[in-house]
């Protein structure tokens, strides 16, 4: 697959080849869905809660006699059958009820697979060079313009090195800044167009996203290679030995 690559005026000055069967050959919608679900329900923060009966503020005495009346019998008026009351079953789960999990390869071949389905339709726009001369918005916006993708929704990939692209493009409406080597499903499909350097682009696709087998575990990429490294232990300095003290002399002894 070529893909045409831009700069920053809009022009293109050449192309890319990028080997379609290395993120996928087809798109396996399958797999794109369990990743895009699993990403969006581990955004939930899970901190709703509500009160039962005995969280309730208010009096705990009871309403009335419990017999005599006529009516059902009750004890303090925070029961969920009255206005104000306690929920019958509160709500107590927490972040962790809402996180699903993934295994680390079929994460990778997921974000393979959604890059796949970007390049097809042609949402891709690949640019020789992120870098601008001043962090200025209209700056960014002109750059938007040129490659023809103003008033929509983009994800722009941007490195360390380009911080005064990231300045310029962090106000701007309908743009989502990520790292290049955090490019994930979630992100791609929620928005129009990918925006990405050449270099970056490279450096991804041969990166430790591209260890998709055995080998993700056998000699993991980035990170030091999976090797951790020993920290120096801490050795406790030897204490200071203090002067022996000299015994008072006896009574009635007078020293020589």
């Amino acid at each position: 697959m070529q893909v045409p690559v831009y700069n920053i005026q809009g022009s293109k000055v050449g192309d890319m080849s990028i080997d379609e069967q290395a993120l996928g050959g087809t798109i396996n919608y399958v797999l794109i869905k369990q990743a895009y679900v699993r990403y969006h329900a581990n955004l939930r923060q899970g901190s709703a809660r509500t009160k039962n009966r005995h969280q309730v503020e208010g009096s705990t005495r009871k309403i009335y006699k419990q017999k005599g009346t006529g009516n059902a019998r009750h004890g303090d008026k925070k029961s969920n059958l009255f206005r104000g009351g306690g929920h019958g079953h509160s709500k107590k789960r927490t972040r962790e009820d809402f996180r699903l999990d993934m295994p680390k390869k079929m994460r990778r071949k997921a974000n393979r697979n959604a890059l796949l389905a970007k390049l097809i339709d042609s949402e891709v726009k690949v640019v020789d060079g992120l870098k601008l001369a001043a962090p200025k918005t209209k700056e960014f916006i002109k750059l938007l313009e040129a490659l023809k993708i103003e008033g929509t929704s983009a994800l722009v990939a941007i490195n360390g090195a380009d911080e005064q692209t990231r300045l310029a493009a962090r106000n701007v409406e309908g743009i989502e800044l990520c790292k290049p080597d955090s490019l994930n499903a979630f992100e791609m499909l929620n928005n129009r167009y990918l925006v990405i350097s050449k270099a970056d682009l490279e450096a991804w696709l041969v990166g430790p996203s591209s260890q998709t087998g055995k080998n993700a575990k056998q000699n993991p990429l980035g990170a030091g290679n999976g090797v951790k490294e020993e920290k120096p232990r801490y050795k406790k300095p030897a204490a200071e030995k203090k002067p022996a003290a000299k015994k008072p002399a006896a009574a009635g002894k007078v020293e020589a």
